[in-house]
């Protein structure tokens, strides 16, 4: 090595050029079933190939390369198990992020992400140049995409829920309306939680694809850019962060003409800290703010930026709350 080159800190940064190939192979295996296929068992190769309809040598060598990854690992006879990574991998499981890896390794995200250059200089999502259409509308014109978003947000409400619904003071409240609210997984949560509360699932068309919720829940649908129905109290997940400031108070707008007098709005986001040496702790955030601005035209944001956007839809923020164990943290708004 050439003097004055740290060895360690290029060996890092080899590792961040070449860090979309395992990205990679995480999607592949999940896209190809493998890891249900394999399930508590093993199998071999050739079984593995039959029925995940692939070439075998191929096969093996994603293998191979997957037990390098520790996703899985090779028994003395040649077949193949999950290890605890590989088993988050599999549909339907706790903690499962098998379609999130689906999700943002699909061909327009990954293309949108090659894209990057393009969008710092423009300031403008690439998922629109590539697909000539909105991320939103895209997927609805998709609906196997479509079902695999709805899967991947639901993966993530599922570990986030219990601390969201226990940093939501629900005191006083009898009916709560989750707005953007997907499959239900997160209303569900509430109403477990409350067995006296009612519930409103509110998205749009394609969105609502409810599956989770109960007796007490109503499904509305319509556009949250023109009227979001009223409720006790509101809970928005994981949608501001996915628009510019304009559409953000146009949603928090159409919320809080829905609003009683009473009524109370949660917010639930990541919250970029300002400290420029907290970035290290917030790499995950960080990358999904760049992937707001590939794909949707949204960011992720501070909370003074919150505050703000609250302010101009004439909502005032009154407290934020972490919701333990998720990366999430709930900022309480009520009417100005």
């Amino acid at each position: 090595m050439s003097a004055g080159i740290d060895a360690a800190e290029r060996e890092r940064v080899v590792g961040l050029v070449f860090g979309f190939f395992p990205a990679q192979v995480v999607r592949t295996l999940a896209g190809l079933g493998v890891p249900d296929a394999i399930g508590d068992g093993s199998l071999g190769v050739e079984q593995l190939a039959g029925q995940t309809a692939t070439h075998p040598d191929a096969l093996a060598r994603l293998l191979r390369a997957a037990c390098g990854l520790d996703l899985v690992a090779r028994t003395p006879d040649g077949a193949y198990t999950l290890t605890p990574g590989g088993q988050l991998l599999r549909t339907g499981r706790p903690g499962s992020i098998g379609n999130l890896a689906q999700l943002f390794c699909h061909d327009t995200v990954w293309r949108s992400w090659g894209e990057l250059e393009w969008s710092v200089r423009t300031g403008e999502p690439s998922f629109e140049k590539i697909t000539g259409r909105s991320s939103f509308a895209y997927f609805a014109e998709h609906p196997d995409l479509n079902a695999v978003f709805t899967e991947a947000m639901a993966e993530g409400t599922r570990t986030a829920a219990a601390g969201i619904v226990a940093a939501c003071d629900l005191t006083g409240v009898t009916t709560l309306a989750d707005i953007g609210g997907g499959n239900g997984t997160l209303l569900a949560a509430f109403l477990d939680a409350h067995p006296d509360l009612q519930g409103i699932l509110f998205d749009s068309p394609s969105g609502a694809t409810a599956t989770v919720v109960d007796e007490r829940c109503e499904i509305v649908t319509g556009d949250f850019f023109q009227e979001v129905p009223a409720a006790d109290a509101h809970v928005v997940k994981s949608v501001v962060h996915d628009w510019d400031d304009e559409h953000c108070v146009a949603i928090l707008s159409r919320i809080r003409a829905a609003m009683p007098a009473h009524g109370v709005l949660f917010l639930v986001e990541p919250i970029l800290r300002d400290d420029p040496a907290a970035l290290a702790d917030q790499r995950i955030l960080l990358m999904s703010d760049l992937n707001m601005l590939v794909c949707l035209g949204g960011r992720e944001r501070t909370r003074e930026q919150f505050a703000g956007l609250l302010s101009a839809a004439g909502l005032a923020l009154t407290g934020v709350t972490p919701a333990g164990g998720s990366g999430y943290s709930v900022l309480r708004a009520v009417p100005a």
